[in-house]
C-alpha cells in the first residue's frame, strides 16, 4: 500500500515511464455520507499498486501522471464524478472496457463477464459492499482491489482489436471523449425535484410540502451521523409519512422502533413545518409538458425507428446505444434542425 509521500516519489517514476494507466477507485458509499475516495487502484506493467488517499499525502503528482497518459478503466463514469467531485481530476484520455464491450456487441459487459469470456479469467467476488474506509483493509480486499485492474490492459487490447476489425474504434473515442466532458462538468441539484423522490407524483401539495421538509430532514441527520440517507429512513418511509400527515392520519406507526428522542424531535418539528406552509407556496407537482406528436411527427418516429432497429440488428448492437426512445422523439419533433445531442457515428447510422 502506498500511503505516504516517499513511497509514492518512488513509484512516480514507474509511472512516467509508461503511456498507459489501467485505474479502478472505491468509494465508502455504502457506509457514509457524503461518500469519499477510500482507494486508488493502478495497474501498469509489472505491477498492481494501491494508493491510499485517506492517508497524508500529497496526490497532486499521481494526477499529473494520469492527466498525461491513457486511462483504461471499466465503467468509468463513477470514477471520473468522485475524482472530479473530491479531487479536481479530469482526464485527458480515457479507454473504457465497458463501452468498447457495448460497442463490440456484447450484452453482458460487467468486468467478471468480458474476463471469463475473453482472457478466461474468474474474479472472486465478495468485497463490492465492504466498507474501504477502514484501515487496515484485509488481505480479501486487497487481492479483490488488484483484480480489479490487473487485467483491464489485456481486456482493453482484445477489445482495441475487435473495435479496429469492426471499423469502431472511432466511436469509442467519441464515446469517451462526450464521457469525460460530462464527468467534469459542476453542476447543482435542481432545488425544485431533487427532495422527490419515487412514489412522490401521488402526493398533493400539502403532501409534497411535508416530503421537502423530511427530505431536508433526512439530509442533515445523515451528514450528522455520517450515514447515507436511507440508513437514517427509506424513501418510501419518508413518502407514507407525508403522505399520512397531509390526509390527518398518524405517522407513529412508521416510525422506526428504535429512534432517539432527539431525532424524533426534529423529525416531527419537520413534519410540522410542512404542515404549516400556507397554501400558496405549497410545491406544484411536476406536470408533463411535452405537447403531443403530429401525425406528421408520428410518422417520422416510426420511420427512424425502423432505421434505427434494422441498423442495430445488422451490427448486432443494442438498438438503444445509436439512439435512445427520447433522442429519437426528439428528432422527429425537430426534422429540420441538427441533432446536437448525437456523435458523429450515430448519426451516420441513422441518417441524420
Amino acid at each position: 500500500m502506498i500511503d505516504d509521500n516517499t513511497k509514492l516519489a518512488e513509484f512516480l517514476p514507474r509511472l512516467l515511464a509508461v503511456e498507459w494507466i489501467a485505474l479502478d477507485t472505491e468509494a465508502d458509499s455504502l457506509h457514509a455520507y457524503p461518500e469519499k475516495l477510500c482507494l486508488l487502484q493502478i495497474s501498469v506493467p509489472g505491477a498492481d499498486k494501491l494508493i491510499d488517499p485517506l492517508a497524508p499525502i500529497d496526490l497532486a503528482p499521481l494526477f499529473q501522471c494520469f492527466r498525461e497518459r491513457e486511462l483504461i478503466l471499466h465503467g468509468a463514469d463513477y470514477d471520473l464524478r468522485l475524482l472530479r467531485r473530491g479531487h479536481g481530476f479530469v482526464p485527458h484520455a480515457v479507454f473504457d472496457t465497458m463501452w468498447a464491450a457495448r460497442l463490440v456487441g456484447c450484452r453482458q459487459f460487467g468486468l467478471t463477464d468480458l474476463l471469463a469470456k475473453y482472457l478466461g479469467v474468474k474474479l472472486e467476488k465478495g468485497s463490492q459492499k465492504a466498507n474501504w474506509a477502514r484501515r487496515p483493509l484485509t488481505e480479501r480486499m486487497e487481492n479483490y482491489a488488484r483484480n480489479d485492474t490487473r487485467h483491464l490492459k489485456p481486456l482493453a487490447d482484445v477489445l482495441r482489436t475487435e473495435l479496429k476489425l469492426k471499423g469502431r474504434l472511432s466511436w469509442l473515442h467519441e464515446c469517451c471523449a462526450r464521457m469525460v466532458v460530462e464527468c467534469a462538468q459542476v453542476s447543482s441539484p435542481d432545488p425544485n425535484t431533487v427532495w422527490r423522490l419515487s412514489g412522490s407524483h401521488h402526493l398533493d401539495r400539502c403532501g409534497l410540502a411535508v416530503l421537502r421538509e423530511l427530505w431536508e430532514w433526512r439530509e442533515q441527520e445523515a451528514v450528522l451521523a455520517n450515514k447515507p440517507p436511507y440508513f437514517i429512513l427509506p424513501h418510501d418511509k419518508l413518502v407514507d409519512m407525508a403522505a399520512n400527515a397531509a390526509a390527518g392520519r398518524p405517522i407513529d406507526p412508521l416510525l422506526p422502533r428504535v429512534m432517539s428522542p432527539r431525532r424524533r424531535g426534529l423529525l416531527l418539528e419537520a413534519v410540522k413545518a410542512g404542515l404549516a406552509v400556507p397554501p400558496a407556496n405549497q410545491p406544484e407537482p411536476l406536470r408533463h409538458t411535452g405537447r403531443r406528436l403530429s401525425e406528421k411527427e408520428r410518422r417520422r418516429l416510426a420511420d427512424l425507428s425502423v432505421r434505427r432497429d434494422r441498423k442495430a440488428h445488422e451490427l448486432g448492437l443494442d438498438p438503444t446505444l445509436i439512439a435512445s426512445r427520447a433522442t429519437l422523439i426528439s428528432l422527429a419533433r425537430e426534422s429540420t434542425s441538427r441533432p446536437t445531442d448525437l456523435l458523429n457515428w450515430q448519426r451516420e447510422l441513422l441518417g441524420v
